[in-house]
């Protein structure tokens, strides 16, 4: 499932939690990877960071031996010759117009696309000159894991790009399912509605956080809990997503006050060490 199906060179926008994950898929599949980021400091913990993650993965025997590779550099000029630039940074409307619109300019012949869990990509290709070129790639976190990824398709969305999304993604030994761009897409929308009717039920005193959980994982499969899966996506996010969603969508996602003091406590999840759960 490489060769031909993959892009023959993947630049990757960003090198954080996501960003890294998305490279290390890539590699992975066979693909060569170029990473930019901000500045030498930010480049070097992509670098580190894809590096554990590649090795992590070979030493549990959970993938084979990284058949591309992969490189992190702070001047996007090296995207040029990319076939395909993923943007994956935070969640901004205009640092992401302003790093699609770099993309696009740098590297003229390449498909863009973003990794957005909530914003339109409609909005996001208003920055680009060809809006045709920018389809949504949704990897869910964490990406080394994670056997999903949303193909968001915009009005202007080429047809052809669609179709080549869903390749690569099954290159990467992934499943694609495609949605019309709209709020939260299908899969931010049903999470964290999920995920905040399980807060209203700690709030309200129903049940703990662990049998919130438990409800979820043995009465209904989950893997995880939605309580535990904010933790690992971050509260923040979830914040950021729930309020963008409840402009959006009206007040069935108004975030509950629980998620707020936690944020404005520091308390983010597994990446703080403490959510609401204790990492």
């Amino acid at each position: 499932m490489t060769g031909h199906d993959l892009p023959e060179s993947v630049g990757v926008y960003g090198g954080g939690r996501m960003g890294a994950g998305i490279a290390h898929a890539f590699v992975l599949a066979g693909a060569p990877v170029t990473v930019v980021e901000t500045d030498p400091a930010a480049a070097l913990a992509a670098r580190e960071r894809i590096g554990k993650s590649l090795a992590r993965a070979a030493a549990e025997g959970t993938a084979p031996v990284p058949a591309g590779s992969f490189d992190v550099v702070t001047d996007a000029a090296a995207l040029a010759d990319c076939a395909l630039v993923v943007e994956a940074v935070p969640e901004l409307l205009d640092l992401k117009h302003a790093v699609l619109r770099r993309a696009a300019a740098v590297a003229p012949g390449a498909a863009l696309a973003s990794n957005t869990s909530s914003l339109p990509i409609d909005a996001l290709a208003d920055a680009l000159p060809d809006p045709a070129r920018l389809v949504g790639l949704h990897f869910f976190n964490p990406v080394p894991v994670s056997s999903l990824v949303e193909v968001v398709v915009g009005a202007r969305t080429a047809p052809g790009l669609v179709d080549d999304a869903r390749r690569w993604v099954a290159a990467l030994g992934r499943t694609a399912i495609t949605v019309r761009d709209s709020p939260g897409f299908a899969s931010s929308r049903l999470g964290v509605a999920l995920a905040l009717e399980a807060m209203r039920l700690l709030e309200e005193g129903v049940a703990s956080v662990q049998d919130i959980d438990t409800a979820m994982t043995l009465g209904y499969r989950h893997p995880v809990g939605p309580l535990r899966t904010t933790d690992v996506v971050g509260l923040d996010v979830r914040l950021h997503i729930a309020e963008h969603l409840e402009r959006e969508l009206g007040p069935r996602f108004t975030p509950p006050q629980v998620l707020r003091d936690k944020v404005a406590a520091g308390e983010l999840g597994r990446k703080t060490g403490q959510g609401f759960y204790t990492w």
